[in-house]
């Protein structure tokens, strides 16, 4: 399968940040060729100065608890905790299929073509995903046995789900989920990252989201989480921490040195006021990589990538009264290159380069939010001035999810529908 995408305004995000005018050609889910494009195709997509650019990656969210959003608002945070797992506790592999569908196609409306999910039934999820078409590192919630409501030990539930996926001809990839220092033992960590290691999976974890996870450790430990979790020798490159709020520059160190990731989550902080603003400016200057996370529906009521971009910059710009501290270059690094570097697919997707799978996005060029175009101010429009209703059309691994606003690959009313009536019977019992 060739498609060519023609005649638009092309955001590379290549190592020199390119931004052309011209043509893609994808051929087999690969990109063959960026710029000028003489190739015949099998589906040309005539975008006439629109605005393409690698797909977005979200690498933190819990997707299947899209069906959830807005049954824990406006309360305090032990309350929203206390009503959020009591309804976790009920959910069925039904509800939480629907819930994933309702996620990933809120997802491919609003530019998203990769994810990294924190669950358990990750098996309910790969399988709602694939059908989906986006590509996703699935890691299955790790935490101590008493206080799981998992059957079985949740690492022998991941090991089995990992195992289960055939990551050679799969867009899921399967990784490991630690729920947080809070419920995880040290002999859980380690024991966690030496199946990760030994199997080359990508650890995912909460860290320092709230000063009371912070403090609750140090007067268990006499150790911060992220110095606690060096100590014990559990960073590493294929680390990915969610949050990362409430950190020391000590901590930001620690995080460089060690090569682990962070994936920021400023709406889901916001909203739930938490308080803490994640030190990126510091992350940037002592070398950590940064990456963007929507987290859950509950949290953030929004999976969608334009806008949390927008919030992270308005929000460093405004906690150090400094509009310089952030670039809006910086900020779409985040959501395409910094998030592939991530998970460990940086070679794969994140940029607009030949030989990288077709993971892209077009936006509307005509949208009266994004004119008048020119290249000098098109990031910057991208980052501060788009929105989901921009998103036209969407492909993932060479696969069109959407074109023109129509969904392609399955029937979004049945997902609609089989969403509210999971919601229904979920709140309802």
């Amino acid at each position: 399968m060739r498609i060519a995408i023609k005649d638009a305004w092309i955001i590379t995000q290549n190592e020199n940040r390119q931004i052309l005018r011209g043509d893609i050609l994808i051929e087999d889910g690969v990109i063959k060729e960026v710029g000028k494009v003489s190739s015949d195709a099998d589906e040309e997509i005539y975008s006439h100065g629109d605005i393409v650019l690698p797909g977005l990656i979200n690498t933190h969210t819990h997707v299947s608890m899209a069906i959830l959003k807005g049954v824990a608002d406006d309360v305090s945070f032990p309350d929203f905790l206390s009503k959020v797992f009591s309804i976790d506790a009920q959910r069925t592999p039904e509800d939480i299929y629907a819930g994933t569908q309702l996620g990933c196609l809120e997802m491919i409306r609003s530019g998203t073509t990769t994810f990294v999910d924190l669950y358990y039934a990750e098996d309910v999820i790969a399988k709602a995903t694939e059908e989906m078409g986006l590509r996703a590192i699935l890691c299955w919630a790790v935490l101590d046995e008493e206080f799981t409501t998992q059957k079985c030990r949740p690492l022998d539930n991941c090991r089995h789900f990992c195992e289960s996926i055939d990551q050679e001809k799969s867009r899921i990839l399967p990784g490991v989920g630690l729920q947080g220092v809070y419920v995880c033992s040290k002999e859980t960590f380690l024991e966690a990252k030496e199946y990760a290691d030994e199997k080359g999976l990508l650890l995912h974890f909460h860290l320092s989201e709230t000063r009371k996870e912070v403090n609750d450790h140090r007067k268990k430990t006499g150790m911060r989480p992220s110095e606690y979790l060096d100590k014990i020798g559990f960073l590493g490159k294929n680390c990915l921490a969610a949050h990362a709020c409430w950190l020391t520059l000590n901590e930001v160190r620690i995080l460089a040195k060690s090569k682990t990731s962070v994936s920021t989550c400023p709406v889901s902080n916001m909203k739930l006021a938490t308080g803490g603003v994640a030190p990126i400016p510091e992350m940037r200057k002592e070398g950590v990589n940064v990456s963007i996370g929507t987290d859950s529906s509950t949290t953030n009521n929004s999976l969608d990538m334009f806008g949390e971009m927008k919030t992270l910059s308005l929000l460093q710009k405004s906690s150090r009264w400094d509009p310089t501290v952030l670039s809006a270059q910086e900020i779409l690094d985040f959501a395409t290159i910094g998030g592939a570097f991530a998970i460990g697919l940086d070679r794969m997707i994140g940029s607009i380069e030949p030989s990288k799978r077709a993971d892209i996005v077009i936006l509307d060029g005509m949208a009266p939010n994004l004119s008048p175009i020119r290249r000098e101010t098109l990031i910057s429009n991208v980052v501060y001035s788009s929105s989901q209703a921009n998103v036209k059309t969407v492909i993932c691994d060479g696969q069109i999810l959407m074109k023109d606003w129509e969904i392609k690959r399955i029937d979004e009313i049945a997902v609609l529908n089989r969403a509210t009536e999971a919601a229904r019977k979920l709140f309802s019992e």
